[in-house]
């Protein structure tokens, strides 16, 4: 048997050092902005459950959480750098999930009156 192959080639792709120091996602920087960002917006939802805000409390609270969804799903789980189909699915499971909230919701105001 005779072997195909030439030991002296490498099969280990050839990587230029501008690729190498391509920085794919956020930087630390940004990771600690994007923290006190969401700090800020928890703060403002607690801030928001002790007001009396009326009718606004609960649209408010509910914009808040989709701005932080997005927030936490593009940022520290990478989506925004990932196949656009990994985003969709969290797309669909946001969308899901506010479909959930309202209809419990409104079953609630429906069996309280």
């Amino acid at each position: 048997m005779t072997d195909t192959l030439d030991p002296t080639e490498t099969t280990e792709p050839q990587h230029s050092d501008a690729a190498h120091n391509d920085h794919h996602g956020p930087t630390d920087k940004q990771f600690i902005q994007v923290f006190v960002a969401l700090a800020a917006i928890t703060a403002l939802e607690v801030a928001l459950s002790y007001a009396d805000v009326g009718v606004i409390f609960l649209p408010a609270l509910l914009i808040l959480m989709v701005v932080k969804f997005f927030t936490v799903v593009l940022v520290f789980m990478h989506v925004k750098y990932d196949n656009p189909l990994f985003g969709r699915l969290f797309y669909i499971g946001l969308v899901l999930a506010l479909a959930v909230y309202i209809a419990t919701l409104a079953c609630f105001q429906f069996f309280a009156g």
